[in-house]
């Protein structure tokens, strides 16, 4: 079995091949593009595929042929269904995905090697990658996670830090407090799920914004978590926008 992930249309289809969670589906051959089930080890790759406003699941592949592509979708005879994950998911699998082939033990500051790691964890720190499909993380106050490499993750969890990807179908993410998440890369997205945070994106990319209340304790919880995609006329290009009320409003 080969762990992926795969997209469908709202009704749960895949070219007109009806789905459910939970199940199991079996075709007499797998063939990349003709037969059999396809999907994509890499999250992120299944943006070449379906927007970021489908439905996704993980799932599982069976009896998977040896076909390549130049992304990572791949095709197998079986197919079982498992959670759906959504918008959210997908990216945090992404960053996942990436993290799990990235040498830690040598992650330095700043890296120009494929798959590599730069990592910070002090404060106004600077964690850099320009390699393909590699990961930049802060976890410091006031910091900056930076990649300009094609498939790569920028990630912050730092408060007032910056997370900036320029790479082709990347994603930037931050879950600090008043931060920024930021992505110019073609179909990347920039994810801003911190309180009172921000999130730009180039003419093609995507937005996702969380909006956060506080409860009568003063305890902060999300209230909801909203994706637009950056078209420049509804959503600007290189325009920050915040989540208020459930509406994507401009900040500076």
């Amino acid at each position: 079995m080969v762990k992926a992930y795969k997209g469908f249309n709202k009704d749960l289809k895949c070219r007109d091949f009806q789905y459910e969670i939970g199940g199991e589906y079996i075709e007499e051959k797998a063939e990349m593009c003709e037969s059999g089930f396809h999907a994509c080890e890499y999250p992120l790759d299944v943006f070449n595929y379906y927007n970021p406003t489908n439905r996704f699941c993980e799932v599982e592949l069976d009896e998977v042929s040896g076909e390549k592509r130049e992304d990572t979708k791949i095709c197998g005879r079986k197919i079982k269904i498992g959670a759906e994950i959504g918008l959210k998911g997908m990216i945090e699998a992404g960053v996942k995905f990436i993290f799990e082939k990235v040498d830690w033990e040598n992650a330095k500051e700043s890296n120009t090697d494929n798959y590599s790691a730069a990592t910070n964890t002090g404060n106004q720190s600077a964690a850099t990658n320009t390699g393909y499909k590699s990961a930049a993380t802060n976890t410091g106050y006031q910091s900056a996670a930076t990649n300009t490499g094609y498939k790569s993750a920028a990630t912050n969890t730092g408060d007032q830090s910056a997370a900036i990807n320029t790479g082709y179908y990347s994603a930037a993410t931050n879950t600090g407090y008043k931060s920024a998440a930021t992505v110019e890369g073609k179909d990347s997205v920039a994810m801003a799920m911190g309180i009172e945070s921000k999130a730009k994106g180039a003419k093609g990319c995507w937005i996702v914004l969380a909006e956060w209340v506080q409860d009568d304790n003063c305890n902060w919880h999300i209230k909801r978590v909203e994706s637009k995609k950056v078209d420049g006329k509804t959503i600007k290009a290189d325009t920050f926008y915040t989540l208020k009320d459930g509406e994507f409003i401009e900040t500076e």
